[in-house]
């Protein structure tokens, strides 16, 4: 069972409206924090915890999501529609890297294949626009795709494979006499397509002959004219309610070399032409696309209609994924990748898959994620907080435990042995039994966090202060004794002495002690890079300003923090980056696939413990 929780928050921070498939639920939330208590008491409700799953493998004994997506394709196989076949495809534009959101489209098409048996998800390459288009993009799409566990097996297709074919289907609409060459600019189209509320005006060219279009559409293929001179247009309807009926073009002189055809055609077919067209020639049954497309539909049905194909797919429109904090526009993450306010596609800060992958987002979790927001017909906003939570979930089952000092303070054990070293157990993952211990080296000199020591105690406080207690994890009781500091009056290195009776099995082991703190032997810490990755964005919906700012003004920047003497626990000397860890107390890291070499290791944060900006909004 899937849950779907969509927030759009106002100003004040209230909720405005929530839509679901079923409708009619309005809730009033007077914090941020009561709404993420309650999507998380549904989440828990609705939605089994999350098991690792090698990547390609399906979630063990998941039952499959219920949708009205699913619900149309269960009654098309009752009544025998299509044959009682199941075919639906992923069809993205390679001009840029996949997104979330893309994610989103990923499963719900595969998985509703993967569902019905003998159910099949063709992966097709929409490639009608070579001047946005690169082989990076084709290839990148198809390891994402892959990573997220889904397979197209033989079934991968391009639009340019059909070329020929739409070409002939075009021909065809010219000597139905419903498609024509027309003469006008663009900006002239523009104004002669009138408003919502205004008819159109036809063209001047729109009643040539059938003879002459012919003649003049072959011309066009022959690369006789220049770009923008003509295109071919669909001849509908200038004045129906739907701008997109209004003789839209459904072919362009673009002299643009194609990434597969090279420069075999100088003449492209338009999205909306080639699309359903594609569905056709493939035998698609449900063409799932996201709601913009919903008054794109009537245009889908009239060309197949007219040209009578012997497969007339179903077009059913699903929400897009709106996502809090993001943006998910290709063209303005473009520009994020352009302008270098990102290092690439796959920066870790980026809501595509690649970067996500590189931040250390596991396939289930990004599949979790998709299962539990579900599928509407109701455009919203999520909470980014949803995916965090997925995030977390999945990597607390899957993480071992280390132990790494961020910002590290010296602390000398003055009545510990100098030269001893102990060998001490510790848990490496208290969720997963069957990964059992580790040992972990302790000496006279470790590290702790800056952040675990107060010279004067705020109330509450409970690690180590002066003349104050703590447990170090796995380790012994210490007692603060003394605080160095230098010149300019900071402090360098603390002096603490041990109850030695208070480890593990100790006389003393069992003493109450509120704080406990991680550490990290000086003498055997291994120094490395850690990059703290947060939210790119400051605001919750960045590209849709009241004031018409641009996306990019709500930049944070304070997304990346770069620490260059952390110090680990030697153990994560053999670090590889398909393992995850949760550094104890601090939050879920990796070792970067991209930056990380041996002896010089750099780990990127995936995510923090605990939802930091949520606290921060409910102050």
């Amino acid at each position: 069972m899937s849950a779907y929780v969509g927030f759009r928050m106002g100003g004040d921070g209230k909720k405005r409206h929530q839509n679901n498939e079923s409708g009619g639920n309005l809730f009033c939330w007077h914090s941020r924090g009561a709404l993420l208590r309650f999507a998380k008491s549904i989440i828990a409700m609705t939605t089994p915890p999350i098991e690792p799953t090698p990547p390609g493998k399906s979630e063990p004994n998941a039952a499959p999501p219920a949708d009205f997506v699913r619900d149309i394709v269960a009654a098309d196989k009752l009544s025998g529609k299509h044959g009682g076949r199941v075919v639906t495809r992923f069809p993205p534009e390679p001009n840029g890297y996949l997104h979330i959101g893309h994610a989103k489209s990923i499963c719900l098409n595969f998985g509703i294949a993967g569902e019905n048996p003998g159910g099949i998800c063709h992966l097709r390459f929409d490639d009608t626009n070579p001047a946005r288009e690169d082989v990076e993009y084709v290839d990148s799409i198809q390891e994402d795709v892959r990573w997220l566990g889904f397979d197209w097996g033989k079934n991968k297709f391009y639009a340019s494979d059909y070329f020929g074919k739409l070409y002939d289907f075009a021909v065809q609409l010219i000597k139905l006499g419903k498609a024509f060459v027309c003469d006008l600019t663009a900006e002239e189209m523009i104004q002669y397509r009138g408003a919502p509320t205004i008819p159109g005006k036809e063209s001047p060219y729109r009643n040539r002959t059938v003879e002459e279009n012919l003649d003049l559409f072959a011309r066009m293929r022959a690369g006789e004219f220049a770009d923008g001179a003509k295109t071919l247009r669909a001849k509908i309807d200038m004045a129906s309610p739907n701008i997109h009926l209004r003789d839209p073009a459904i072919y362009r002189i673009r002299k643009v070399d194609h990434h597969r055809t090279g420069s075999h055609w100088c003449i492209y077919p338009m999205y909306d032409y080639a699309h359903c067209l594609s569905d056709s020639i493939e035998g698609i049954t449900h063409s799932i696309c996201t709601l913009e497309f919903e008054v794109h539909r009537p245009l889908y049905d009239w060309i197949l209609d007219e040209l009578k194909t012997p497969c007339h797919p179903q077009q059913i429109e699903f929400a897009r994924l709106n996502l809090s904090y993001t943006v998910m526009s290709k063209r303005k993450l473009l520009q994020l990748v352009e302008e270098k306010l990102v290092t690439g596609w796959d920066d870790p800060r980026m809501p595509t898959v690649a970067g996500l992958r590189r931040r250390g987002v596991t396939p289930e979790a990004i599949r979790h994620f998709c299962a539990r927001i579900g599928v509407t017909k109701y455009n919203g906003l999520t909470d980014i907080a949803l995916l965090e939570y997925s995030v977390r979930e999945d990597l607390n089952k899957r993480a071992l435990r280390v132990m790494a000092v961020l910002r590290p303070l010296k602390v000398v054990l003055t009545n510990y042995p100098e030269g001893q070293v102990e060998e001490l157990e510790a848990v490496n993952n208290p969720e997963d039994p069957a990964v059992g211990m580790r040992k972990v080296p302790f000496s006279r000199v470790i590290y702790i966090e800056q952040d675990d020591f107060m010279e004067t105690p705020a109330k509450k406080f409970f690690r180590l202060s002066p003349g104050n207690e703590v447990r170090l994890r796995y380790a012994y009781i210490i007692k603060c004794v003394n605080v160095v500091k230098d010149a300019q009056g900071a402090i360098t290195e603390l002096h603490c002495t041990i109850d030695p009776d208070s480890k593990s099995g100790g006389a003393t082991a069992g003493r109450k002690i509120k704080g406990t703190i991680h550490w990290v032997s000086a003498a055997h810490a291994l120094s490395a890079e850690v990059r703290l990755f947060d939210r790119l964005f400051t605001v919750e919906q960045p590209d849709a300003d009241s004031e018409g700012r641009d996306f990019k003004t709500f930049l944070n920047a304070h997304s990346l923090e770069t620490l260059t003497d952390v110090k680990l626990e030697p153990s994560l000397a053999r670090a590889q980056p398909e393992t995850r860890y949760q550094f104890e107390r601090l939050g879920y890291f990796r070792a970067d696939p991209t930056d990380s070499k041996p002896g010089k290791p750099v780990f990127i944060r995936t995510i923090s413990l605990r939802d930091s900006w949520a606290k921060e909004q409910g102050k």
